[in-house]
């Protein structure tokens, strides 16, 4: 008998700090990847749903979504960092870098900067900082995420204990805006929404009103436009065995799911800067329904822009409950039993330097 020229993904005891991956298969966003994200989600965000927008704002075409981005790098990271995960626990420190057109290519490395090893010694920690190149080498995206791998061999040594330092909030010194984008021509009309930068006031709470039930089909088919070959998404017979007994949906769905109600209320949050945190909190299965609100952290200008602000926004999504009360976290601590996801991200909106 041969060796297996099947991959069954890296185990927690496969890892070692400093190890750097390569992923394979690089991949050519498309306008046809753009109009199925759109189909997905629904997003509504002028600057990347119309050339012509984009056009007067001094971009080549309408961008593509920050968060599609996020997805297909992402992806390309899955079979060989979290073909065996028990879940993805969190991102940090995930930067927007340049943008990503129609017919660009992306490819991933990722880094492995941390290990721990779980109590259970079943299971362990494994931190990654992955970075998304475009065909020209220009980095787009670079963040870190944390997820939790099975061990092969539960007798395996345990590795030394390293815990990377990460900062609690992205610094706006590392925004990055296109040197040609203007908002001179920008139209609030167009974009859907007058409420600029200076409308929003710190402590400030937005319910996006808004509702959207998850399909099986829908879920399914999102992850598998990133090629995120993770099994628990995809595999009933698999999953009927499990605790759950069903699928689970790819937290990054929730993501862009929230992204797009979030446009009622922030209709001219026009990029995703920077995320400076993130936790899926609870699963989401086929046939919830995600609503979203969002709170103001804090505001920020964009360095070297006058004409740009920066806001930043924890955004809640919350399954099956109407968020006009803002579900969040209970006198005790605990968190609402709805919410399932709690996201800490930078936004950059146009200032009122434009005409209304």
């Amino acid at each position: 008998m041969g060796s297996s020229k099947t991959n069954p993904g890296n185990f927690f005891e496969d890892f070692k700090l400093g190890q750097v991956l390569y992923h394979a298969t690089p991949r050519t966003i498309t306008e046809g990847d753009v109009s199925l994200y759109t189909a997905l989600y629904g997003g509504r965000f002028a600057l990347q749903s119309a050339d012509s927008f984009a056009l007067d704002c001094g971009l080549q075409a309408a961008p593509v979504d920050d968060l599609l981005v996020f997805h297909i790098v992402f992806g390309k990271t899955v079979p060989d960092i979290s073909l065996n995960a028990v879940a993805n626990l969190g991102y940090a420190d995930v930067k927007f870098i340049a943008p990503v057109y129609p017919g660009d290519s992306v490819q991933t490395t990722s880094e492995v900067i941390g290990l721990k090893e779980n109590s259970n010694g079943k299971t362990g920690v494994v931190y990654v900082r992955s970075t998304g190149v475009n065909q020209m080498g220009e980095v787009v995206l670079d963040y870190v995420r944390w997820v939790m791998v099975r061990k092969k061999d539960p007798s395996a040594a345990a590795p030394e204990t390293v815990l990377p330092e990460l900062p609690e909030t992205v610094d706006p010194a590392a925004f990055f805006v296109p040197s040609q984008f203007d908002v001179s021509r920008y139209d609030t009309a167009l974009a859907g929404s007058v409420h600029l930068f200076e409308d929003y006031e710190v402590g400030e709470k937005i319910d996006h009103v808004d509702g959207m039930t998850i399909e099986e089909a829908e879920h399914m088919l999102a992850t598998r436009l990133y090629q995120n070959t993770a099994k628990v998404h995809f595999n009933q017979h698999m999953m009927k065995d499990d605790r759950m007994g069903r699928r689970l949906i790819y937290g990054g769905h929730i993501i862009s799911l929230v992204r797009s109600l979030s446009f009622n209320g922030l209709g001219n949050a026009l990029f995703v800067a920077a995320i400076n945190g993130g936790s899926h909190t609870a699963p989401t299965f086929a046939g919830d329904t995600i609503y979203a609100w969002s709170e103001v952290l804090d505001k920020a200008d964009v360095p070297g822009r006058t004409d740009l602000g920066a806001l930043r926004i924890r955004s809640l999504g919350v399954k099956n409950q109407t968020c006009a009360d803002f579900p969040d976290k209970a006198e005790d601590g605990k968190r609402d039993p709805s919410v399932v996801l709690d996201l800490d991200c930078w936004v950059i909106l146009p200032k009122a330097t434009i005409e209304v």
